[in-house]
């Protein structure tokens, strides 16, 4: 999961980029990256770390020009490279730079394409980069000294129908403007929005609403599934339906974890949607434990909050805040490293005594992912002097890896692979456990929304919603994803010096 940001405005834009930037963190802590135009020139600086570890005063003053793409960057396969952090460029043809949230489920066979057929090299293991030289060969087929919109949406077309997966995209193009456009299935989540000012208008493409309303930005609205938005250098807007058959099927866990409650998504306020989550999950637990026993609800901080504050008023129950959560850990689901999240949990919060002592207390979270947390949390709570502990999920069980850009472990490492319920609480070690229906879910968050057809459910479900999964793909990403894998790679890479994706080839080959 990845931030990313285009800006096209009247005055330079590195410190709005840098701004946005910090407010679209919490979906990339591992690198971050600008880049801007100015006069035929890119400016460029990327690298490891926080957005405001990699940006000193020095950088910004030379990322000049007045407009420009960002991005925020998580590994998806749980590489931190300085090498693949974002955005990406190439010089050929016009010099277009992008950056890229999602995955792309065919990119070996579009790596092999673009070396053999269309003679493009590609250098790190990322399938942004693929996605970058896909974007350049089609742009290059247009054969043009010059091009303008049409050129550019036809080039967006020739991207739709080679790349398969999850992917919202910005891109520059030095000279021309800034491109935004998203995957046919609406799988990631991009807006746009537009200011007023004495110059003209300013444009902006963003992950999420968040980072416009901080600019002062109008949020238009989002990109729709399979369309491109084009802002020339000039300020003027236009947009294309680039996709043949478009479907409205948006990240249901994006809802329930990853965006900000003050973001706008697919015309769904997730503050609300998560209110709803709250709504549903306490009619589960009436309908299954209608004598709960339930002296006080306790959210496992942050994104569960609002779901537990409206399940605690629907049960008539205490709500207490009762982890203190340490500001400065990152986010622990999105750590590399299963022995760095185990670390981290004691680290991240701390519990006050309190509001546990004596009491028959309900922990609710937005999901549970490997388990290793809840089971932590859960001794914590009887650590402080809990009587017993209850679990809530406000998502239902996470059952099957994500390859559409969440870097969700292989299916073995998640806890409800292959697990009831039943077993499921006596691995964590709760009194009873409830999970939010699917259905119920699904509802939540539809409610809000006149344009959603379908949801990407394939973390709940198994079913992968643009129909090319299968178990070879899953097998590879598999190689891929498990800690176990990549602590096996770390080890190979340094005696090797061969690269991740190599590795994968040879083990795959063996």
């Amino acid at each position: 999961m990845c931030g990313i940001v285009g800006l096209v405005s009247s005055q330079a834009v590195n410190q709005e980029i840098y701004e946005a930037l910090t407010v679209l963190q919490h979906r990339g802590q591992d690198a971050a990256g600008i880049i801007t135009a100015n006069k035929g020139r890119l400016f460029l600086r990327k690298g490891n770390g926080l957005v405001r570890d990699v940006f000193r005063t020095e950088h910004m003053i030379r990322l000049q020009g007045n407009m420009g793409i960002g991005h925020v960057r998580y590994p998806t396969a749980g590489c931190s490279s300085s090498a693949e952090a974002q955005p990406f460029y190439v010089n050929s043809p016009y010099g277009i730079s992008l950056a890229h949230n999602g995955n792309l489920t065919n990119a070996n066979e579009l790596k092999r394409d673009l070396f053999h057929e269309d003679l493009r090299h590609i250098n790190t293991d990322s399938d942004s980069e693929i996605l970058l030289n896909v974007l350049a060969h089609e742009l290059a087929c247009q054969r043009k000294y010059r091009i303008d919109e049409k050129d550019i949406f036809s080039a967006v077309a020739g991207v739709h129908r080679r790349c398969k997966g999850g992917y919202a995209v910005v891109a520059m193009i030095a000279g021309v403007g800034i491109l935004g456009f998203r995957d046919p299935h609406g799988i990631r989540p991009v807006v746009f929005g537009k200011r007023e000012t004495a110059e003209g208008t300013d444009y902006m493409i963003a992950s999420e609403s968040v980072a416009l309303d901080m600019l002062g930005f109008e949020l238009v609205r989002d990109i729709a599934p399979g369309e491109a938005v084009f802002v020339d250098r000039e300020g003027n807007f236009h947009s294309c339906q680039c996709a043949e058959k478009p479907v409205y099927s948006p990240c249901l866990f994006e809802f329930v974890y990853f965006a900000r409650p003050d973001s706008i998504i697919d015309e769904v306020s997730v503050y609300k949607a998560r209110l709803r989550m709250g709504e549903k999950l306490a009619a589960r637990i009436l309908k299954t434990h209608p004598r709960h026993e339930i002296d006080v609800v306790i959210p496992i901080p942050d994104t569960s909050r609002t779901s537990a504050l409206q399940l605690a008023n629907l049960l008539g129950v205490k709500y207490r805040e009762g982890f203190i959560k340490n500001r400065y850990i990152g986010r622990t689901f999105i750590m590399p490293g299963q022995v760095q999240r185990k670390k981290s949990v004691r680290q991240k919060l701390n519990a006050i005594d309190l509001e546990f002592r004596d009491k028959n207390v309900l922990l609710v979270d937005d999901s549970i992912v490997r388990g290793t947390t809840s089971k932590q949390i859960i001794q914590m709570a009887r650590d402080a002097g809990a009587n017993k502990v209850f679990f809530a999920s406000a998502a239902p069980p996470v059952a099957y890896p994500n390859v559409y850009g969440i870097d969700m472990p292989s299916a073995k490492e998640l806890i409800a692979h292959k697990r009831s319920v039943d077993e499921i609480n006596q691995l964590i070690g709760s009194d009873w456990l409830v999970y939010q229906d699917l259905e119920d879910l699904k509802d939540a968050v539809r409610k809000w929304s006149r344009k959603i057809e379908d949801f990407d459910d394939s973390v709940f479900s198994g079913n992968y919603i643009t129909g090319d999964v299968n178990e070879t793909y899953l097998r590879q990403l598999d190689l891929l994803r498990s800690d176990a894998a990549k602590q096996q790679r770390k080890q190979e890479s340094m005696l090797s010096g061969l690269s991740d994706q190599e590795l994968i080839d040879i083990h795959n080959a063996g």
